[in-house]
């Protein structure tokens, strides 16, 4: 097993696959950019097109500094993507403002944000490591 967890191209999958929530949704967005707007109009958030361009570029080059860990910057990109991710609690699964079982999917959503933000700082000690 250590040979496996020690060879590069095992890092390089593990960081794709990471990342993967990341970079597809925002590839999606580049495609689909209106569903991405609707979805900022949705929250309520002010200027929607300028959210969403923000969004898919904090997907597209948090995940591509991660992956690459370009000019040893993947701790920025495990950063931007945390606190995004953190982010859409409040405001895309506030889970407090619900009752019965809406509140509890979205409350296990919550968790799900905080594990993935767990496998960022993760993925940030790595990259200065590296």
């Amino acid at each position: 097993m250590s040979a496996v967890l020690t060879h590069p191209h095992f890092a390089i999958a593990a960081k794709v696959v990471l990342t993967s929530l990341f970079w597809i949704a925002g590839l999606f967005g580049v495609f689909k950019f209106d569903v991405i707007v609707q979805e900022m109009v949705d929250v309520k958030l002010p200027a929607p097109r300028l959210f969403a361009v923000a969004t898919i570029a904090c997907q597209l080059i948090g995940s591509a500094l991660i992956i690459t860990n370009f000019a040893g910057l993947g701790w920025l990109g495990a950063g931007a993507l945390a606190v995004f991710t953190l982010l859409t609690i409040p405001y895309g699964h506030a889970f407090w403002q619900f009752e019965g079982p809406k509140r509890m999917h979205e409350f296990q959503i919550a968790l799900e944000h905080i594990t993935v933000v767990g496998g960022l700082a993760i993925a940030a000690i790595l990259s200065v490591n590296s």
